[in-house]
């Protein structure tokens, strides 16, 4: 097989797959890695994998390229490994994807680079797919595409239904995007959406089918969390402000990282949704006061 159809093959795959040399230097990059994280392949080609492109965390928000890169792991060991990470979209948010490492050997068997192919999970782990499947309009954010308004409200009531009648417990996340304004006045209106969406995408794209990420309004979102306890409500919360932090998208040359303060609740026998969210919002608002950047709760 020639090169030249080689690589009309290699770009001709759904799933993103590159090329490493023993830096780790991107030698090659196809089409589907360009649709997946959103960097051409102008952006990444003779850069470093770690510099600031894909930055993969694991799933308890630590940065594996500062420690247990599966791809330096393979290049050292050349051993082939699998590993569900979280890379960097361009865009800012983070997305979930299996990564497979496979190590490239000259004729002598001497590692020379390394090769990784991602697929993108975010399909099989989309917190909204109730809502992608509503065709309603008026349950969706155009924004953002996650739940609106009008849609938690909905979630919320059937919660407290269930919550009456069956006992069953949820879990109320308030969460507010810190220094929002800033992101507004100083880099533009434009900017200031990128980072509602990535806020957005990452929260969601870190949950269970089965709860609920919704936009409350203007910066404010909405995190339902189903059959839950305190101690997964304080994991959940503590997990969405890491990983929220450790997202970042650009303006011009400059790098921006934003963060959230939350504020945590567990429903009540006797809450109703104005209740419920109102507790919520009030210790989202402990959290500004106390330094943002943080979740508290009452539970």
């Amino acid at each position: 097989m020639s090169e030249i159809t080689h690589e009309q093959l290699l770009e001709s795959l759904f799933d993103g797959v590159y090329y490493v040399d023993l830096n780790r230097k991107i030698t090659f990059w196809n089409k589907a890695a360009e649709r997946i994280t959103g960097f051409k392949k102008e952006d990444v080609k003779g850069a470093c994998c770690s510099d600031n492109i894909l930055s993969h965390i694991n799933k308890d928000g630590d940065d594996l390229c500062v420690k247990g890169c599966p791809l330096a792991e393979t290049l050292n060991d050349g051993k082939t490994r699998e590993a569900h990470v979280y890379l960097h979209h361009k865009d800012g948010h983070r997305v979930p994807v299996t990564a497979r490492i496979t190590p490239v050997r000259n004729e002598k068997g001497q590692i020379i680079g390394g090769i990784e192919v991602f697929s993108d999970n975010s399909d099989r782990i989309q917190l909204l797919q109730e809502v992608e499947n509503l065709k309603q309009e008026i349950y969706i954010d155009k924004l953002t595409g996650i739940g609106n308004r009008r849609y938690a409200e909905q979630i919320i009531n059937t919660k407290l239904y269930e919550m009456q009648v069956y006992k069953v417990p949820f879990g109320l996340i308030f969460l507010d995007v810190d220094h929002f304004k800033i992101f507004n006045d100083k880099y533009g209106h434009k900017t200031g959406d990128a980072v509602l969406t990535m806020v957005a995408k990452t929260a969601g794209n870190i949950m269970r089918k089965l709860d609920s990420v919704c936009r409350w309004g203007g910066e404010e979102f909405l995190v339902i969390l189903a059959n839950t306890d305190k101690d997964t409500l304080k994991k959940v919360g503590e997990r969405i402000r890491i990983f929220i932090e450790k997202s970042f998208l650009t303006a011009g040359d400059e790098q921006l990282t934003v963060t959230a303060s939350l504020g945590m609740t567990l429903s009540k026998e006797t809450d109703s949704l104005e209740s419920i969210v109102e507790r919520a919002d009030k210790l989202m608002y402990d959290s500004k006061k106390n330094g943002r950047n943080k979740f508290t709760t009452d539970a």
